[in-house]
C-alpha cells in the first residue's frame, strides 16, 4: 500500500518517539532510536514506508544544515589557533584509525577501493556523542571537555576534506584528478566570495533588521542553501559550501543566537536523514556481514582509546585526562554513516560493504555509550555520584 507523505511523517516521528524513550530509559544516544525506526518501518522489514528515496533527499538538509551550523562555530580565529600538539595528535589519531579500518575490511577480502572506504569511515569519533556526555558545568572538567572538543573540530575538518575526495572519486564524476583540480580551484573562490557576500550584504542586512527574528531565521536558511547550492554549481559537494556558509558568518556577533534558531530545524531534517539510513539497512544483510561488522566494531573499541591515551600522555596530559578522553572519542562517528552514503550514492560502496560499515559504527556508539556511563561523569550517568548537568 502507498502512503503520501503526511502519513509518513506520522510513523516516522510517532515512532521514533517511541523508541527514543526506550533509548533514553536505556542510556542510547537518540540517533540509534531514528536508525531502528527506519529498520522497522523500512522496506526491509514491515514495509509500511516501502520508499524512503524522498525521505532521504529530505534528510540531507538535515545533514546540511548540521555542517552550516558546525561551520558557525569555527571562526577563522579559532582554525589558526588548532597547532601545535593538539593537531599532531589529531591527524597522528586519524591515519592510525584509517589503517585499522583499511586492514580490517582487507583481511575480509574486500576490495582495496572498499577498504580505504573503511578507513576513511574508521577515522572520525562522533561529536553528537562526545558533547552530549560531556559534563561541562563542572570545573575540573572543563579542560578535558576542551581538549575532546579539539580533537572534534579538527577531525570535522578532516571529513570535509574526505567528502570532497569521495565526491571527486565516485565513477559518475569523470575524471578524478580533474575534479580534485576544480575543487582545488572552486574552495577557495567559493570560500572567498561567501566572506564577501556576508561583509557587504548580510552583515549590513542583519544590523538594519536585526530586531525582526523571523528574518534572521530567513536570512541564515537562505544563506545556507544559496552557497550550498553555489558550491554544487562549482563542482563541490551541497554539505561542502554548507560548511564554507557557516564559516563565512561565524565572525558575525550574531553567529551564536543563528545557532540557538536553527538547531530544532536541524534536528527535525536529521531525523529523516537518519531514518533513512536505518531504512537502506536489509536485516538479512547484515546478518550475513555481521562477522567483519563486529570484528570493525570491536577494532574500534579496542584500538581507538588505547590511541588517544598514548599521543595525549606524549601531548603531556595527565594519564588519568588521556584515558578519559580516549574513552569518550572510542567509537565512530555520524561522519561514518555519512562518509558510507555518499560513497554507495556514488558507486563506490556496494550494499554488503555499506552494511558492515553501518553495522560497526552503530555497533560503538551503543558500547561507547556504555563505557563513559559506567565510568565517567556524564548527564546520563548510571550512578548518582557520576551524574553532572
Amino acid at each position: 500500500m502507498q502512503i503520501g507523505v503526511i502519513e509518513s511523517f506520522f510513523l516516522i516521528f510517532a515512532g521514533a518517539t517511541v523508541l527514543a524513550t526506550a533509548a533514553l530509559y536505556t542510556r542510547q544516544p537518540l540517533l540509534v532510536a531514528y536508525i531502528g525506526i527506519g529498520v522497522v518501518l523500512g522496506p526491509h522489514a514491515l514495509g509500511w514506508i516501502p520508499d524512503a528515496a524522498f525521505i532521504q533527499d529530505i534528510g540531507e538538509i538535515g545533514i546540511i544544515f548540521l555542517l552550516f551550523l558546525l561551520g558557525l562555530d569555527l571562526p577563522p580565529s579559532k582554525l589558526k589557533n588548532m597547532a601545535g600538539a593538539s593537531i599532531v595528535t589529531a591527524l597522528a589519531s586519524s591515519a592510525a584509525f584509517f589503517a585499522l579500518g583499511f586492514v580490517a575490511l582487507k583481511g575480509f577480502g574486500f576490495s582495496t577501493q572498499v577498504a580505504l572506504i573503511a578507513g576513511i569511515a574508521s577515522m572520525f569519533s562522533s561529536t553528537i556523542v562526545g558533547i552530549k556526555l560531556l559534563p561541562t558545568t563542572v570545573l575540573h572538567h572543563r579542560h578535558t571537555g576542551e581538549v575532546v572538543i579539539s580533537l572534534l573540530l579538527i577531525q570535522d575538518l578532516i571529513a570535509i576534506v574526505a567528502l570532497i575526495l569521495l565526491a571527486g572519486f565516485a565513477p559518475g564524476a569523470g575524471n578524478s584528478l580533474a575534479n580534485l583540480g576544480q575543487a582545488a580551484i572552486a574552495l577557495p573562490a567559493v570560500g572567498a566570495a561567501a566572506f564577501a557576500g556576508v561583509k557587504f550584504v548580510v552583515i549590513p542586512l542583519l544590523k538594519r533588521f536585526d530586531v525582526f527574528g523571523e528574518f534572521i531565521f530567513l536570512l541564515a536558511v537562505g544563506w545556507c542553501l544559496s552557497v550550498a547550492s553555489v558550491a554544487h554549481l562549482a563542482g563541490m559537494s551541497f554539505e561542502v559550501g554548507a560548511i564554507i556558509a557557516g564559516v563565512s558568518l561565524a565572525n558575525s556577533p550574531i553567529a551564536q543566537y543563528i545557532t540557538e534558531m536553527l538547531r530544532p530545524l536541524r534536528d527535525f531534517f536529521l531525523i529523516l536523514f537518519f531514518f533513512s539510513v536505518g531504512a537502506a539497512i536489509n536485516p538479512t544483510l547484515l546478518l550475513e556481514v555481521m562477522a567483519p561488522a563486529l570484528v570493525l566494531g570491536g577494532l574500534l573499541l579496542a584500538i581507538k582509546p588505547l590511541t588517544f591515551r598514548f599521543l595525549l600522555a606524549w601531548q603531556g596530559e595527565t594519564r588519568e585526562t588521556a584515558w578519559e578522553v580516549g574513552c569518550r572519542l572510542g567509537q565512530a562517528s555520524e561522519f561514518s554513516l555519512l562518509v558510507t552514503a555518499v560513497a554507495m550514492h556514488g558507486g563506490l560502496l556496494d550494499a554488503a560493504a555499506a552494511h558492515v560499515l553501518q553495522g560497526a559504527t552503530v555497533i560503538t556508539l551503543v558500547a561507547s555509550i556504555y563505557l563513559v556511563i559506567f565510568r565517567y561523569p556524564s548527564p546520563i550517568a548510571v550512578a548518582a555520584a557520576l551524574r553532572r548537568d
